[in-house]
């Protein structure tokens, strides 16, 4: 999953986000989702959340523990 569909991002979830900062050199930080901050259904650059950390960023992938 691409991060894209808020209907696939929840809290507890674990993903690889970028961060503001990190745009340009395409960074990813991982953590657990503690909350969603976009609230339209779908966006282009990720859905925003808020990590369990603090740290603010727009999924970029979730990650597939299978």
């Amino acid at each position: 999953m691409d991060g894209k569909s808020r209907k696939d991002i929840y809290p507890g979830l674990e993903v690889d986000i970028i961060l503001k900062k990190d745009q340009r050199s395409g960074k990813l930080t991982r953590g657990i989702v503690a909350n969603l901050l976009t609230s339209a259904a779908f966006h282009s650059r990720g859905i925003k959340v808020r990590l369990e950390d603090g740290q603010i960023g727009r999924v970029a992938a979730v990650v597939d523990d299978n």
